[in-house]
C-alpha cells in the first residue's frame, strides 16, 4: 500500500492486497491519518483547537477499542480491524468543521456519512480485502446512529459495539476536560453552541431517571448535553466499558459539572447504581 500526494489530498494507490489485513496495513493507515490531519492544520487558533481535539480523540478511541478487544480475547486479526475502525470513525469531523464550523450533525451534515465519503474518495481502504473494507465502512457508518438495525450481521455488530463504546468513553473525557478548562482554552465546537445557563430540560432529565438514552433533538442547554451524556451509560455493551467508567470516575466528574439539586442528584444516583449493579453481576 503506497501513500501518495494528489494535490492537497492524501490517497492510497491501487495495489493487490494480502488475503488478510496485516500490521503493515495498519501502520500505513495511521500514516494516512496523520497526513490527513496535517492537511487540516491552520494558523487560526480556534479552528486548530477544534481539529486537535478530534485528532486526540481518535487516538484515545483507538486505545479504548484495543482495551475492549483484549478483554474480549479477540485474535490478532480482529484487533487490527477494531483499531482500524476506531482510527477511521471520525474522519468526517474534519471536513464537517471546515465547512460548517460545528460538530453538530443536526445543523450541518452527518459526520459518519462524511467520513465514509472521505474513505471512499481517497481510496484509503483499497488495499484491503473487500470483506474487511465493507466491515470498516459499515462500522463507521453506524458508529453514531441512535439505534442499530435489528438485522445487523453478528460479526459487524460486535465491531460496531466496540467502536461505539470506545467512542463514548473518550467523549466523556473530552467533555470533562472542556468543563474544567478556562473559556480561552476550550475547543469551542465541543459544546455544540449550546448556551451555558443553569437551566435544563425535564425531558432529558426524565430519560436519565428512567434509564434510557435521550435524543439530541431535545437539547436546549449545555446542562442538557451533560445529562444526555450520562444516559449513554445505558447503551454500553461490555463489562470492560463499565469498568473504565468506574476507574475514570466519569459519573462523579459529570455530576460535579451539573446543578446541585434533589432531582438531578437522584437521577445521577440511579445511573451510579446501574453501573455498580451491572459490574456486580459479572
Amino acid at each position: 500500500m503506497l501513500l501518495t500526494q494528489a494535490g492537497h489530498c492524501c490517497t492510497i494507490t491501487d495495489f493487490q492486497g494480502p488475503a488478510l489485513m496485516n500490521q503493515q496495513d495498519l501502520i500505513l493507515l495511521k500514516d494516512w491519518f496523520d497526513d490527513y490531519c496535517a492537511h487540516y492544520s491552520t494558523h487560526v487558533q480556534e479552528d486548530q483547537r477544534n481539529f486537535e481535539v478530534k485528532k486526540d480523540h481518535t487516538y484515545q478511541v483507538c486505545q479504548n477499542a484495543l482495551r475492549i478487544g483484549r478483554s474480549l480475547k479477540l485474535n490478532s486479526q480482529d484487533m487490527l480491524i477494531a483499531e482500524a475502525i476506531a482510527l477511521c470513525h471520525d474522519v468526517g469531523r474534519f471536513p464537517q468543521y471546515r465547512q460548517y464550523k460545528t460538530f453538530d450533525d443536526g445543523i450541518s451534515a452527518n459526520h459518519a456519512v462524511l467520513g465514509v465519503k472521505v474513505l471512499q474518495e481517497q481510496g484509503v481502504l483499497r488495499g484491503l480485502p473487500e470483506q474487511e473494507q465493507n466491515l470498516i465502512i459499515r462500522a463507521v457508518t453506524l458508529h453514531n446512529v441512535f439505534t442499530l438495525p435489528d438485522a445487523l450481521e453478528q460479526r459487524t455488530r460486535l465491531f460496531v459495539h466496540i467502536v461505539r463504546d470506545a467512542d463514548k468513553l473518550d467523549i466523556w473525557r473530552v467533555f470533562i476536560e472542556y468543563y474544567d478548562q478556562g473559556e480561552a482554552c476550550r475547543a469551542t465546537a465541543v459544546a455544540l453552541g449550546l448556551p451555558d445557563t443553569p437551566d435544563y430540560s425535564a425531558t432529558v432529565l426524565a430519560c436519565l431517571q428512567q434509564g434510557k438514552m435521550a435524543f439530541k433533538s431535545e437539547l436546549k442547554t449545555l446542562n442538557d448535553f451533560k445529562l444526555l451524556q450520562l444516559t449513554w451509560l445505558y447503551d454500553l455493551n461490555f463489562t470492560t466499558s463499565l469498568k473504565m467508567v468506574q476507574e475514570r470516575r466519569y459519573v462523579d466528574k459529570m455530576a460535579a459539572a451539573l446543578p446541585e439539586n434533589v432531582e438531578i442528584r437522584e437521577a445521577i444516583e440511579r445511573a451510579r447504581k446501574f453501573v455498580a449493579g451491572k459490574l456486580k453481576t459479572f
